[in-house]
């Protein structure tokens, strides 16, 4: 893996699929063919699995003697592809292997895992505290485990046993009753974060070596915690348990001692890609300060002045052939950070890295898990690189692609080669992707649909149909796909002196449950109360256009330009407050002075609201991102980003980035904002 050098990037490993089973097996055909495999050496790697476990409490009011309750909660949370929450978890893990002669094993290995949902919850009833709530989830988990194993030829069979620690968060909700001695009222909320325990792991295990140095493994972990006890001050109540967990874990090991590592070649692993299978990988880290600014009054979703805040992530890309033409992918990944405020106070946010659910402590989500589908209808043939969600192949010019599951409607809608990735290039919301282009996305980004291609020559006419939120700005996708999007969108190739180019038109038509301004404003002024757009929703239309252009003027450098406009007289649905926008920038890469690996780009973007919008915001209306409680003085937001990204390794960047934002939230009345960023991103 490129990464481990810079900030430590290390895969993930598939489970998941239904036939992720067959994965150790299946890829063992394409095993290296010596009867003798090197074992010994470093390791470093991850792991994805699911976890069931259970823990035993009893309940006692503070000070007292002994338990006036007990119970037990299930910490098995089965998967619920609404939320996308669940009972499974993603890790690394990293370790060193011994060979003895006869073929033992002896290994060490530590790991750290970071579960979606492994939690539960419990109904506690006693004369002395009342009725409440009691709940437990464990927020991170690891071991540090001894392994001992025979290893004939390129398999691997072992035992493995050591120390396991977890941090857990402790919660009691007051539901009915007075505790004596407390101060719970009903309602009231007690949570306890990052509370450690420890305890022992025990389980077992098969490996089997791949192509390039890597690894794949199948593992069953028990872990048993000892008991930990927690007092509630509020709820005058103490709380003691115990917990197990059983774990199935799939996982991936790149071995530090192979091939590259005896050419020095340390940070550039190979990506892993059989005649079946293939994985890749990415891991991005952003720091983002905004800088004291003039902020005379601010609301309830205002940038703050003078903060900083980070985000991390690390992606595995899984993917699997299906038959000729038809690719499976599964992404899973973990997640930490908040962006600057909560990610609220600006239209066009700062960093498309930064979702709109923060959080303090790492947690795994599969955001994409998605077919695709290929079918080759004649013309030139090209080759196609490995890549993120892309195996290496060929394909015809005239070619239908049709994709369907859970993935980004910017995976396939309003791509450009300048302006598109965060992780790689601008990080302005409004930049990347064009600012009115309201698409169908959880908070994360994602969304069920499906999508068709067809290119032609030089055209492509593209279709899809995507499931809404269960309301605007929800983290519950519907369910019932009741509220849906459709899009689409025509693209046109061409050259121009010589260098290619595109022009891409796209439309949307979101038919879902949303709020009029103008009904907003109204109830309003009938009640005395600010706009509250949740209170006038209704099954509506809301519909926008958008132009997307990107033009290459030599070989270092590139243009692009966006301009859209939606209906502005309805609350968008998932993304930002934008009714208008128009967008522009270059991408310049080292070529000229060097460095042919880096890029040093410049863009702008304005965007804007009609005048129904601007009402609702000065009657006190919230927006998704924005809302400062008012709005005299509206001023259309005009941001500038500039960023330079270096070169580290041939897979490793190192960017710095600045943006300058004008009205920020249309508000003439703050700002101006200045938001300066470092990112780093790796991949393999």
């Amino acid at each position: 893996m490129k990464a481990f050098g810079t900030v430590g990037l290390v895969l993930i490993a598939f489970a998941g699929d239904a036939r992720a089973a067959d994965l150790v097996g299946a890829m063992a055909v394409k095993a290296p063919p010596q009867r003798s495999y090197d074992w010994s050496g470093f390791y470093l790697g991850g792991h994805v699995g699911y976890a069931g476990g259970s823990s035993n409490w009893s309940a006692t009011p503070a000070g007292a003697a002994g338990p006036t309750a007990a119970g037990s909660l299930d910490l098995y949370n089965a998967f619920d592809g609404s939320t996308g929450t669940g009972s499974y978890f993603a890790g690394l893990q990293a370790g060193y292997n011994y060979v003895l002669p006869s073929r033992i094993l002896l290994g060490v290995e530590a790991d750290v895992s970071f579960p979606n949902t492994i939690a539960g919850t419990a109904v506690v009833s006693s004369p002395a505290n009342g009725t409440a709530n009691y709940s437990e989830q464990v927020e991170l988990n690891g071991t540090v485990r001894g392994r001992v194993g025979y290893a004939p030829g390129h398999w691997l069979f072992y035992a493995t046993g050591g120390f396991a620690w977890s941090y857990d968060q402790f919660g009691r909700t007051q539901l009915a009753g007075m505790p004596a001695g407390g101060t719970a009222a009903p309602g009231t909320t007690e949570n306890l974060f990052m509370v450690p325990r420890v305890g022992g792991a025990v389980g077992a295990g098969v490996e089997v070596a791949l192509p390039s140095n890597w690894t794949a493994r199948a593992e069953y972990l028990f872990t048993d915690y000892a008991s930990r006890g927690v007092t509630f001050p509020a709820g005058a109540q103490s709380f003691n348990s115990g917990l197990t967990l059983n774990e199935l874990r799939l996982g991936l090991n790149y071995r530090l001692n192979g091939d590259a590592a005896k050419s020095g070649n340390f940070t550039d692993p190979p990506a892993l890609e059989t005649d079946t299978f293939a994985v890749h990988g990415q891991t991005t880290f952003t720091e983002q300060y905004v800088a004291p600014f003039r902020a005379p009054y601010a609301g309830q979703n205002s940038l703050g002045p003078n903060q900083g805040r980070e985000t991390w992530d690390v992606t595995a890309y899984l993917g699997m052939r299906l038959w000729t033409g038809a690719e499976l992918w599964v992404d899973p990944e973990i997640d930490q950070g908040f962006g600057l405020s909560n990610t609220l106070g600006i239209a066009g946010f700062t960093s498309g890295e930064a979702y709109k659910v923060g959080a303090a402590v790492p947690y795994a989500r599969v955001p994409r898990y998605f077919v695709r589908q290929t079918i080759n209808l004649g013309g030139e043939a090209t080759k196609v690189d490995a890549g993120a969600n892309q195996f290496s192949n060929s394909q015809t010019e005239n070619r239908l692609v049709l994709t369907i599951g859970k993935f980004s409607v910017t995976d396939v809608f309003d791509t450009n080669k300048y302006a598109h990735d965060p992780r790689g290039d601008f990080m302005n919301w409004a930049i990347v992707d064009t600012g009115t282009f309201d698409y169908a996305a959880d908070p994360w980004g994602f969304t069920y649909g499906a999508a068709g291609e067809w290119y032609q020559g030089p055209w492509t006419l593209r279709a899809g149909v995507f499931d809404l939120s269960v309301v605007p700005n929800d983290i519950a996708l519907d369910p019932s796909f009741d509220q849906f999007q459709w899009i689409g969108e025509i693209e046109r190739r061409y050259e121009l002196w010589g260098q290619p180019g595109k022009v891409a038109v796209s439309g949307f038509l979101t038919r879902g449950r949303m709020g009029s301004f103008a009904d907003a404003i109204a109830l309003a002024a009938a009640t005395g109360g600010p706009a509250d757009i949740a209170a006038v929703r209704r099954y509506n239309s809301r519909g926008g256009l958008s132009l997307n252009v990107e033009q290459q003027f030599t070989d270092s450098l590139g243009a692009f330009l966006r301009a859209g406009f939606a209906n502005g007289n309805l609350e968008p649905y998932e993304l930002t407050d934008i009714d208008r926008t128009v967008a522009a920038g270059l991408a310049l890469s080292g070529k000229g002075w060097g460095r042919p690996d880096d890029t040093v780009g410049l863009a702008g973007v304005v965007n804007g609201i009609i005048g129904v919008h601007r009402a609702f915001f000065n009657d006190g209306g919230l927006g998704i991102l924005i809302g400062d409680g008012q709005l005299p003085h509206y001023g259309p937001e005009q941001i500038v980003e500039t960023y330079y990204s270096y070169a580290l390794t041939g897979s490793t960047r190192l960017s710095l980035d600045y943006q300058f934002i004008a009205n920020p939230a249309y508000n003439a009345d703050r700002g101006p904002a200045n938001v300066f960023s470092g990112r780093v991103h790796a991949q393999f």
